[in-house]
């Protein structure tokens, strides 16, 4: 069983923005793989489902970005779910917009969601960082907490589809191959 963390910041008000690209990916993966509703419980919002022959459960934090450690380490607990078989994705803008990339373990490299679950969790989870890229004219709070354009949102929706169709070469072991199938 794995478990897959989507960290963003729950409400309206941060819907479809940049730094919720890991919610809209758990929930483009539920929607595609036909995952039960997500629900309350372990103060975030869960489904279970299956990807290939792997049980899965998506996670999206409802304590806000800063606090996500605290439901992660909780249904990772409920579930018995070892933090080797915890992949969180979240936004990263020291990479373009479209591109990915996936480590275990590693640094926040100043992402609070990723240092929140590092302090409670610990580091040896994999990571699966999404780039939103940087802005020129706005600084870094207001970037990431701003709406993709309708150009962007067709890419992110590209790299999503990619990935979801890939996804089963991670539970083999394979995380590299699941990178290296976004871009041929």
């Amino acid at each position: 069983m794995f478990l897959i963390v989507g960290l963003g910041n729950p409400g309206k008000s941060y819907e479809n923005t940049r730094h919720n690209i890991g919610f809209r990916f758990v929930e483009a993966l539920a929607k595609g793989q036909e995952f039960e509703a997500f629900k309350n419980k372990f103060n975030a919002q869960i489904s279970a489902g299956s990807v290939g022959d792997e049980k899965i459960i998506l996670l999206k934090p409802q304590t806000f970005m800063n606090n996500s450690g605290a439901a992660v380490l909780e249904a990772a607990n409920f579930y018995k779910i070892p933090i080797s078989n915890i992949l969180v994705v979240h936004d990263d803008m020291d990479l373009e917009l479209g591109r990915v990339k996936i480590k275990c373990g590693g640094g926040a490299a100043g992402h609070n969601g990723i240092r929140s679950i590092d302090n409670i969790v610990g580091n040896a989870f994999w990571r699966l960082r999404l780039g939103i890229g940087r802005s020129d004219k706005l600084d870094g709070a207001d970037f990431v907490l701003g709406q993709f354009l309708p150009a962007e949102n067709e890419k992110v929706e590209d790299i999503f589809a990619k990935l979801i169709k890939n996804l089963p070469l991670f539970f083999k072991g394979q995380p590299e191959m699941l990178i290296s199938k976004l871009y041929l």
